[in-house]
């Protein structure tokens, strides 16, 4: 459904965004398949998943790409309805927000 001229846009940054750069192509596809689950795109997730396997990841680094994703994606709810109760003046439980930044965790830990 999506105008040819379009499609050649689209495929086009596409291919530009996988050329040789800073990024590994593993490392890319990890970044994908996060971009993937985030998006809930099926058939980007199992091309990526794919093409992964192919550049080297082990399924421990899938695995902790899902993690990390997981992660996000709850605190983006946490988020939102801390935004929205705020917003509406609804305080369910003692306490309040509690504003904690993620405590970054060195290589070694």
């Amino acid at each position: 459904m999506v105008d040819p001229r379009m499609r050649k846009i689209y495929f086009k940054f596409y291919e530009e965004t996988y050329k040789k750069s800073h990024i590994d192509r593993k490392t890319k596809e990890l970044i994908a398949i996060a971009a993937s689950l985030a998006s809930h795109c099926k058939g980007c997730l199992e091309g990526h998943i794919k093409k992964a396997l192919k550049y080297g990841a082990t399924k421990e680094e899938l695995s902790e790409t899902i993690a990390i994703t997981m992660g996000v994606s709850a605190a983006s709810m946490v988020d939102l309805t801390d935004i929205a109760a705020a917003e509406l003046r609804i305080r369910h439980f003692e306490g309040g927000l509690v504003q904690q930044e993620p405590q970054e965790v060195s290589p070694e830990e």
